[in-house]
């Protein structure tokens, strides 16, 4: 990357190398291409997210506008996801739209932050476990809640909760309108058969319009988005701040933080996997800032949480957009739409949209990758499901916190298993790769022991060295450390030797270092141990610890 650009939109980047008329007619035709396709989509997912219709709309104008030119990424395309219908349905079911305006606000915010500490490199390493557990757990939730609209059930309202959704729906079953059923199927084989057909046509919008000029030149009795939602606006909304109580905010934070997450998370996969596709390198900080502010902006526009979507990223590439234009173009090509079609809008059966979700969240769930996951070590298995169950049925803030909590603990557990500290009374062959030669092998001095540690002393080790150390049943002259194979200590691990040098010093005890690695070195320093140590007993090898140790030991003792 090049120094000093780390915070430059991608877009400035574009059109300081030169912007050709050729590269803007490809990103037009992949922008209206992108744009056409974002329209169903961007109605169904704010639908299910419990928000009227026309906020997914506006999400996709006025963040994927932005997401575009202000984003560290050439072909990013952001809008509203199914990743946050779970989330946000939970939210506005609370505190209201005005709630989840200003969640999506203070996680814009945050995610600023994130950026601007160059933190974008961070979420990569939340675990795979985490990330696939809780989108199969969207998926499942998703899938679950378009049963009311593609079966047509008649029910006024559908509980939050997963169990008394399912519950709800069992107590409706004999209302089920085949109809409305007849046309979901519809909109599923069609997207699902059409692209073998031509791709090059949008399935899902294609899928809108055949469903809907069918339901209304056959009067067909299935609700539409106009009996449900009334008229959609054909503009954007007057700029507006949601209003909520100081208490309300506090407790909307937890659910800001999930946000955040997750939109860091799909928005740098989404820049990943499109790096891929057309062998560029995204600017992840720029990007995170770029979401942010798009996500700031937002909700003033009546919008809900917007990220980075894969799908119609990836089609944005395979389309020909190459530059951040083509996702420009893809915002106002939705603004167009909404401007000139969006009374027509309200013709739209519902049962189509729930057809074209149950297709999303069946992309969404991966399943192929989850059950491939079970090959996994336990811990990966437990982080998993962990997710995976909390998110169906408890909520997805409490499932993030708890998987990455859980596979953070279980990773400490792997390292202090993999940590030793070994109470060592002889030289072993094994010594030959500090340059002791197996042949002079010899038990050590009388009055000398030895202690190996091995691995990372942090906090979670820590106890196996102070178990280790009791093992000694009479004060020695000489303690030699073997600190060759620790490359790092945290303050626990400190604590841990500051004690054990606080009882040599009680005992008598001498304390001979060999081989402390550099960050160690550095800890040790700094807190003073070193200078307790001594120079001369800080040794680079095994053999000149054996050396100083018989030195000590035939000093004669100093008088007390």
């Amino acid at each position: 990357m090049t120094p000093g650009r780390e915070f430059e939109p991608k877009l400035v980047t574009v059109l300081r190398e030169g912007y050709s008329r050729a590269q803007f007619a490809r990103d037009l035709a992949a922008g209206i291409q992108v744009g056409i396709v974002a329209l169903p989509l961007s109605l169904a997912l704010a639908i299910a997210s419990g928000v009227r219709p026309e906020q997914g709309l506006f999400t996709a104008v006025v963040a994927g506008f932005l997401i575009s030119a202000l984003g560290g990424s050439r072909v990013q395309i952001g809008g509203p996801t199914g990743a946050f219908i779970v989330l946000v349905y939970g939210i506005v079911q609370t505190y209201g739209y005005d709630g989840l305006a200003v969640a999506t606000m203070m996680a814009g915010g945050l995610m600023v932050l994130m950026g601007i500490a160059r933190l974008g490199n961070v979420i990569k390493f939340v675990p795979y476990p985490v990330t696939i557990g809780f989108t199969s757990g969207i998926a499942i939730i998703i899938a679950v809640s378009q049963i009311r609209d593609l079966f047509g059930l008649d029910m006024e309202s559908v509980p939050a909760d997963f169990v008394e959704k399912i519950v709800a729906y069992g107590g409706h079953v004999g209302s089920v309108n085949p109809w409305a059923l007849g046309v979901g199927a519809f909109a599923v084989l069609f997207l699902v058969l059409w692209p073998r057909v031509n791709p090059r046509i949008p399935s899902p919008l294609l899928a809108i319009v055949i469903a809907t000029v069918a339901a209304y030149a056959l009067n067909l009795p299935v609700e539409t988005i106009g009996d449900r939602f009334g008229a959609v606006p054909h503009m954007l909304p007057s700029p507006a701040l949601p209003s909520v109580s100081w208490a309300e905010m506090r407790a909307l934070f937890p659910s800001a933080i999930a946000i955040a997450l997750l939109a860091s998370i799909e928005s740098l996969l989404s820049a990943v996997v499109s790096d891929g596709m057309m062998g560029g390198r995204h600017r992840s900080n720029m990007e995170l800032v770029a979401q942010g502010l798009a996500n700031v902006a937002s909700p003033v526009f009546g919008g809900i949480p917007a990220t980075g979507a894969i799908a119609r990223t990836a089609l944005n590439v395979r389309s020909g957009g190459r530059t951040p234009v083509a996702g420009m173009v893809h915002s106002l090509t939705v603004l167009l739409i909404l401007f000139a079609l969006a009374p027509l809008a309200g013709m739209i059966p519902m049962a189509a949209l729930a057809g074209i979700l149950l297709l999303v969240a069946y992309h969404m769930s991966e399943w192929r990758v989850f059950v491939k996951l079970f090959r996994s070590p336990k811990s990966d298995i437990l982080v998993l499901l962990t997710t995976f169950l909390l998110t169906v049925l408890v909520d997805l803030v409490v499932a993030l916190q708890a998987g990455i909590v859980l596979a953070a603990f279980l990773f400490m557990r792997r390292m202090a298993d993999l940590s030793e500290a070994s109470y060592v009374q002889d030289m072993m062959a094994e010594d030959v790769d500090e340059g002791v030669d197996p042949a002079l092998a010899e038990p050590l001095p009388h009055g000398v022991e030895m202690f190996k540690v091995h691995g990372t002393l942090f906090f979670g080790a820590a106890s196996k060295f102070k178990d280790a150390m009791r093992r000694v049943e009479k004060p020695p002259k000489v303690l030699i450390l073997r600190l060759r194979e620790v490359l790092v200590i945290d303050a626990t691990g400190l604590r841990a030797l500051e004690d054990l040098l606080d009882k040599a010093e009680h005992d008598g005890t001498r304390i001979v270092m060999t081989a402390v690695q550099a960050q160690p070195r550095e800890v040790l320093e700094r807190a003073g141990i070193l200078t307790r140590v001594g120079d001369e007993n800080l040794v680079p090898d095994f053999r000149r610890a054996v050396a100083r140790a018989r030195e000590i030991v035939a000093a004669p003792a100093p008088p007390r």
